[in-house]
């Protein structure tokens, strides 16, 4: 007898069983043998058995999961990482079996009640450089990958089962224990049932049902991730890709998050075609579409130009610290901002102090104060505002780049929208969002809708979003600087209009730590050498070797320094300093004495606490430049006349005498006063021209520029209607 035909017990076992692929035998007991001798044996420096402990730490806090690092692996055996790089599929259930009968035998003896033996999830962690989304091809599939983007989007929790119980309607039978495949790959139910009854019709097609009580399931969540702003080539749409994550890896991330994942690019059934569709035409039958399966996670990433993890090494360190020891490192950051823009030396500073930004700090409330600093450009076409921004976007460590008119409200913040497969509600994260931890920058500022505009008021000053829509209720982070340019709504700067030049409500003005007013100003010697630089710009534009300014750093470098300052230094107002800026706060307060000494004239305009704060910060990011642990005088005295050059030399002009802050109590009284008198004395409807209303008011004693301001104001809140004939005419509505 042979075969069956003997008196002996046959059994099966996976783990004990030969696989053969490829004409080659994998023995998995073998290799699940060697995964238990690296979690045991592996040992750093003084016999320090790494795996062994952390493994038992973490079963002990009921964390019933391990990462491992790869290099370790390799080290270890470098088979074993082959075949967890190459068939992660296969041998990733083997090391996490492994995992579970090492916890089994260093835990023991557990506390009685907890016989129970938990299943341990191994995730995996890498120094390899990344591939990038665009890089991902066929013969990637099934293989362990290394990736780097930004979380646009995470789905709620579900559940799903990893061993399923299914019952028969018609004969009960109860068919248990049924292993489903991870990732969102289904199960299908059998369509027929095998059991046959003595005397019992065989039971009709599709009779199996799921015992829920009887599955044992996970958590899991998917989310949505999108490829870096710089490695989307010019000119095209960023691509993104799902990921499957499940246990001890759900609630890791949250929209806005910069990540590293390392996962198992898998393919999944594209479910979007009906079955009359499929029906029709069989082409459809081998198409998938993929998703990556994701074993590993790391947050807070920043990218170095590849999009690897970028962790300065000591030399670089070393480095970086002559470098901010230097005395003139202040100048030569300015002149590195943008080289190829003649001029705007305080911008370039304004903009250097926003790139470095100063130190957030949280209260013993609970309450936070941004450190990020806001700037604004406010001016002439053609004076390189947009050119600024864009060489922001390129240097800063996170950098997104969006322009009023094709910015909506949701673009900016976040959007609430339905999961096209569950139906469920899912957020999207903005501009503002995904820019965390960085620079936005918005041009054509000015472009924006009104309302649009009021949406970023919170994520400006607060540096968060709530969200209540479709209940959903949910705060999102915005830590980030803005930087926006805008027009006059003449098109040109006009002097002669005043605050009639800007279109925006005060809310808005006084969120912006700096607002410069950049005027195209026509100078004869000014043009010539401007006119110089720009065509040498054009005669010299591939030899920019020959064009570099001594002590000018490079981008990649700038942009490193950047990032170092940012994660290392927090600095803080010094006794003195402190002392400085209150004095001078409260003389500004008080007009007793004025801004600028040079100036014959007093400043009669006042500042508020969030001008003070606003001066703190750019103060910060002075000594953060010098990785200085205080802001000292120096940097105060600084901060103040960068502070005198933007938003007070805007508000001396006549500028922004509508911002909150910039008008005096009696002033608003005077122009409350004209406004209640004129509709008073008018009736609705009632035409009258201009110029008797200018007449009839300077007889009062009134300005005739107060005047202006109050018509025009009306105007703009559609109080008053104007009309273009020959004569001007009013209607009071």
């Amino acid at each position: 007898m042979e075969g069956f035909d003997n008196a002996e017990v046959f059994f099966s076992d996976n783990f004990s069983a030969e696989d053969t692929q490829n004409g080659k035998t994998i023995n998995f007991q073998q290799f699940k043998k060697k995964f238990k001798e690296f979690l045991r044996q592996f040992h750093e420096g003084n016999f320090n058995y790494k795996y062994r402990d952390i493994l038992k730490r973490h079963y002990n806090l009921r964390q019933y999961w391990i990462e491992i690092n790869l290099e370790d692996l390799t080290a270890y055996d470098e088979s074993l990482a082959e075949k967890i790089n190459k068939q992660p599929t296969e041998f990733l259930p083997i090391f996490e079996e492994a995992a579970k009968e090492v916890a089994d035998e260093i835990t023991k003896p557990r506390p009685e009640g907890e016989e129970k033996l938990e299943d341990i999830q191994v995730l995996f962690s890498s120094d390899a450089n990344c591939i990038s989304m665009r890089g991902m091809k066929p013969d990637t599939v099934s293989k362990l990958i290394k990736i780097s983007g930004i979380i646009v989007s995470a789905t709620g929790i579900r559940s799903k089962a990893v061993k399923m119980s299914i019952q028969c309607r018609s004969c009960r039978n109860v068919i248990s224990n049924l292993a489903i495949k991870p990732g969102l790959e289904g199960f299908p139910l059998p369509r027929q049932c095998l059991t046959e009854q003595p005397g019992r019709p065989k039971c009709p097609l599709d009779p199996f049902f799921i015992m829920p009580d009887k599955c044992q399931c996970v958590d899991f969540q998917t989310l949505k991730l999108q490829e870096l702003y710089d490695q989307v080539p010019q000119g095209e749409m960023p691509r993104h890709v799902q990921l499957y994550v499940d246990r001890y890896l759900c609630d890791r991330v949250v929209p806005g998050n910069q990540v590293m994942i390392l996962g198992i690019l898998s393919i999944k059934k594209v479910v979007k075609s009906s079955a009359k569709v499929a029906n029709k035409d069989k082409s459809l039958v081998g198409i998938r579409s993929s998703y990556i399966r994701v074993v590993g996670i790391s947050v807070d990433v920043q990218n170095s130009g590849k999009g690897s993890r970028s962790s300065a090494t000591s030399e670089e360190e070393e480095m970086f610290r002559r470098l901010a020891a230097d005395p003139d490192v202040y100048e030569r950051i300015t002149k590195s901002i943008a080289p190829s823009i003649f001029g705007a030396t305080d911008m370039k500073k304004a903009i250097a102090c926003l790139l470095f930004g100063g130190s957030r700090k949280r209260m013993p409330d609970g309450l936070c104060r941004r450190g990020d600093i806001n700037i604004l450009l406010l001016g002439d076409p053609g004076t390189a505002k947009s050119q600024l921004l864009k060489f922001v976007e390129n240097v800063a460590p996170v950098g997104v780049y969006t322009s009023g008119k094709g910015s909506s409200a949701a673009g900016l913040t976040a959007s609430v929208m339905r999961d096209p497969i569950t139906r469920n509600f899912i957020m999207e994260g903005g501009a503002m969002v995904l820019a965390d931890g960085g620079v936005v920058c918005i041009d054509e500022f000015d472009k924006m809708k009104e309302d649009d505009r009021v949406a970023i008021h919170e994520a400006m000053e607060q540096q968060t979003i709530s969200i209540a829509k479709a209940g959903i209720t949910t705060t999102l982070n915005t830590r980030c600087s803005v930087l926006a340019a805008a027009n006059s709504i003449f098109g040109r700067w006009d002097d002669t209009k005043g605050e009639d030049n800007i279109n925006f409500m005060p809310t808005i003005l006084s969120r912006f730590d700096m607002i410069f007013i950049v005027k195209d100003e026509h100078q004869e010697a000014r043009d010539i050498t401007l006119a110089k630089h720009v065509l040498s710009l054009h005669m010299n534009a591939n030899h920019t070797d020959d064009n570099v300014i001594e002590g000018e750093l490079s981008v990649a470098l700038l942009k490193k320094f950047i990032h170092y300052c940012r994660t290392n230094c927090g600095p803080r107002l010094t006794i003195a300093a402190g002392e400085k800026l209150k004095n001078r706060y409260v003389m500004m307060r008080t007009n007793k004495n004025q801004l600028d000494n040079d100036s014959e004239k007093k400043l009669s305009i006042p500042i508020t606490v969030r001008q003070l704060e606003a001066i703190i910060r750019i103060s910060e990011s002075l000594a953060k430049i010098r990785l200085q642990p205080f802001a000292t005088e120096t940097n105060v005295d600084e901060a103040l006349r960068l502070f005198q050059v933007s938003t007070m030399t805007a508000v001396q002009s006549g500028s922004l005498a509508g911002a909150e802050g910039f008008t005096t109590d009696e002033d608003h009284e005077m122009l409350t006063r004209i406004e209640r008198q004129l509709k008073r004395r008018f009736a609705i409807g009632t035409q009258v021209s201009e110029q008797n209303i200018i007449t009839d008011f300077i007889k009062q004693k009134y300005p005739e520029g107060a005047i202006y301001k109050v018509i025009y104001t009306m105007i703009r809140r559609g109080e008053l209607k104007h009309r273009f004939q020959r004569k001007m005419l009013y209607r009071i509505f």
